[in-house]
């Protein structure tokens, strides 16, 4: 069946990325797969492309992924892209298509899950314990939405807590955080009709923020939420900041969305520190997904 990839006007533009989009249709003009190529741009990441995309089932092994893969990667080449990230869980038809195609694993990523519908009073009074245990020079401060003002700049700053994240072999670069991405990441949450919750840390000495932890909520309060990154700055390591943090994420969340069913969380295999702080707070292991590249 000949396959017929269209380029489609993408809206979807920020202050740290553009991003280009495809169809594909059979002769019939049916829809049977799309993809999408991320564009960052902002400083350290010029290099990079993140590329997701997707066929239906039915209408997979008649070539459709692969001329969405050529367009897309043709189309970063031309833009000067050094590599093209993308991810897939182990073991499926993605997986085995970007293992085929010429991507190699750079990364593998352990999904793990709260299930907060399930929670004994043993769990979840040790949650609230950790929540509630004061760190000397230090106190939790937290808020919804947009970051107030007067923390935008130390907020802003505390972003390079994640530069030395594990990141396997992934060429991801380094993200640069300012008050504008800042604001635009909480106004993409805002716009789709997510909400989110922002936990950090501050230091009493200064009054900066020494961590962070973010978590994301379906709209209406159901399903699952997501944690986004939990990340405590280096020279504030070792004291227990990053657990105190997220356990304080999940007691808000179980407060103000009391029908919320989980919470869940993915963290690299390599990411001993922040995968021990999961299972401390009672995460279990659902899946594994893999990040692959594509060297240009």
């Amino acid at each position: 069946m000949p396959i017929h990839v269209t380029a489609l006007t993408d809206p979807d533009r920020t202050p740290s990325s553009r991003r280009l989009a495809w169809l594909a249709c059979g002769d019939d003009g049916d829809p049977v797969g799309y993809a999408f190529l991320r564009l960052f741009t902002k400083e350290g990441q010029e290099h990079l492309a993140e590329l997701t995309l997707h066929v239906h089932p039915a209408e997979r092994r008649r070539g459709a992924g692969t001329r969405l893969l050529d367009t897309a990667v043709a189309a970063a080449r031309e833009d000067g892209r050094r590599s093209v990230v993308a991810q897939a869980d182990a073991e499926t038809p993605g997986d085995h298509f970007l293992a085929a195609s010429g991507f190699r694993v750079v990364l593998g990523l352990t999904y793990a899950r709260l299930a907060l519908d399930e929670l004994d009073t043993g769990r979840s009074d040790e949650i609230d314990a950790i929540a509630g245990r004061p760190r000397p020079g230090y106190r939790l401060v937290s808020w919804r939405g947009t970051v107030p003002d007067e923390l935008a700049r130390t907020f802003a700053a505390s972003r390079r807590a994640l530069d030395d994240m594990p990141m396997g072999d992934t060429d991801y670069g380094v993200v640069v955080w300012d008050v504008e991405r800042v604001l635009a990441a909480a106004r993409a949450v805002a716009d789709r009709g997510d909400l989110l919750t922002t936990v950090v840390a501050v230091d009493e000495a200064d009054g900066s923020i020494a961590g962070f932890s973010e978590l994301v909520v379906p709209g209406d309060g159901k399903g699952d939420g997501l944690h986004y990154g939990t990340g405590v700055l280096p020279e504030h390591r070792g004291h227990g900041l990053a657990r105190w943090m997220k356990a304080e994420s999940i007691r808000l969340a179980r407060t103000r969305h009391p029908e919320l069913a989980g919470l869940v969380t993915d963290t690299a295999d390599d990411n001993a520190r922040m995968r021990r702080v999961n299972d401390a707070l009672g995460y279990v292991p659902t899946h594994k997904a893999l990040e692959y590249q594509l060297d240009l």
